[in-house]
C-alpha cells in the first residue's frame, strides 16, 4: 500500500480546517492518523503555501482560517454529481423543482459542472421521480436551521408545537441534538416544563424563538441511543403488556421507541411504555406478534386490543 504523501496529507488537513473552524491540534492529529507534531507540520505547509491559518491559544482555542481566504472551486466527477441526485431523490425533495430547497441547491451545482460531468446527473433530474411517501414527514428548512442553530450555540429556545392529535402546544427546551431515525427528524432536548429528557418531531414544530439562557450538553451524550431508549418514554397514553414467551424469544420483535422489555421471575418479560396512538400500537403491532400477551395496564391500550379482537372474531364469522 503506497505511503501518503506530505502533500496529500496537507490538503486534508485544509479540508478539516474548512469544516471545523477552531478544530484543536490533538484533534486534527486523531482525524488525520498522525501524532500533533506532524499535525502541527502539515499546517506549517499550508501556511507556507500563503494559506492563512490562524491560531488561538488557551482552553477555547485552535486553528481556524483566517478571513479572506478564497477556497478553489467545486470539483465533482460524473459518479459525484449522479451520486447526489440520487441521495436527493432518496430523500423525496423535489430535485427538479426550483422553489424547492434541494432542487434549487442542486441546480446550482449542476449549472456551474462541465457539460460531460454533469449531463447524466441533469438527466436524471429531469427525468427520475421520487414517489411521495405516504405519510410525510419532512421538516420546514427554516425551522431546522434554526433548531440546528440554537444546539450549536447550546441556547434554549421555546416553540410551538402540533400534537400528533393536532392540539397546539408550547414548550421550552434546552436543545441537545437534531437526530435523523428512518426518514423522520427529531430533536433531542431537556424538557424544562416535563423536567426530563423529552423527543419531538420537528416536522410538528410551528415555530421558534430562541432566548437568552443557555446550557451544557451532558459530556457523555450519545444521540441516537438516548432518541431510541426516549421515543418509547413520555407520550400521552400508559403502556404495560405481559408477554407469555422468554424475554430472549420477544426482544427480537421489540423495537426499542415501544418501551422498555424486563424479564419476569416466572419465566415471561413484560414491556412497559407509552404511546401517542393506541389503536396503531394494538392494531399494527401487538396484532403481528407471534406469542400470547395480556394488556396490564393503559386504558387507551386495553379499549384498543379490545376493538381489534372485536374486528378480527366478526371477519370471521
Amino acid at each position: 500500500m503506497s505511503e501518503i504523501s506530505p502533500t496529500a496529507r496537507a490538503l486534508r488537513a485544509l479540508d478539516i480546517l474548512q469544516s471545523r473552524p477552531g478544530v484543536t491540534a490533538s484533534e486534527l492529529a486523531q482525524r488525520l492518523g498522525v501524532t500533533e507534531r506532524a499535525a502541527r507540520r502539515y499546517v506549517a505547509i499550508l501556511r507556507e503555501a500563503d494559506i492563512p491559518v490562524e491560531s488561538t491559544r488557551g482552553p477555547y482555542g485552535g486553528y481556524r482560517l483566517g478571513r479572506g481566504l478564497r477556497l478553489p472551486p467545486l470539483v465533482f466527477t460524473a459518479t459525484e454529481a449522479l451520486g447526489l441526485v440520487m441521495a436527493a431523490l432518496d430523500s423525496q425533495h423535489a430535485v427538479a423543482d426550483p422553489d424547492d430547497p434541494v432542487g434549487a441547491a442542486l441546480g446550482k451545482i449542476l449549472r456551474v459542472l462541465p457539460t460531460n460531468v454533469a449531463r447524466q446527473a441533469a438527466t436524471m433530474r429531469e427525468t427520475a421521480r421520487a414517489v411521495p411517501e405516504r405519510w410525510p414527514a419532512k421538516p420546514d428548512p427554516t425551522i431546522t436551521s434554526d433548531l440546528v442553530a440554537a444546539v450549536d450555540a447550546q441556547r434554549r429556545v421555546r416553540f410551538g408545537y402540533r400534537t400528533a392529535a393536532g392540539n397546539a402546544r408550547t414548550f421550552e427546551v434546552d436543545p441537545w441534538s437534531v437526530v435523523v431515525r428512518y426518514g423522520r427528524w427529531y430533536l433531542l432536548c431537556f424538557s424544562h416544563h416535563a423536567d426530563a429528557l423529552r423527543t419531538f418531531r420537528i416536522d410538528r414544530i410551528t415555530e421558534v424563538a430562541l432566548l437568552d439562557e443557555t446550557f451544557d450538553v451532558p459530556a457523555d451524550l450519545d444521540p441516537a441511543r438516548e432518541l431510541e431508549a426516549n421515543l418509547g418514554r413520555g407520550w400521552e397514553h400508559e403502556t404495560h403488556v405481559v408477554f407469555d414467551a422468554p424475554h430472549a424469544e420477544v426482544r427480537h420483535w421489540v423495537r426499542p421507541t415501544l418501551g422498555d422489555l424486563r424479564e419476569l421471575p416466572d419465566g415471561r418479560c413484560e414491556l412497559v411504555g407509552s404511546t401517542s396512538n393506541a389503536q396503531a400500537y394494538a392494531g399494527e403491532w401487538l396484532a403481528g406478534i407471534p406469542f400470547g400477551f395480556t394488556v396490564v395496564g393503559g386504558e387507551e391500550l386495553r379499549a384498543a386490543v379490545a376493538e381489534v379482537g372485536a374486528r378480527f372474531t366478526d371477519a370471521v364469522r
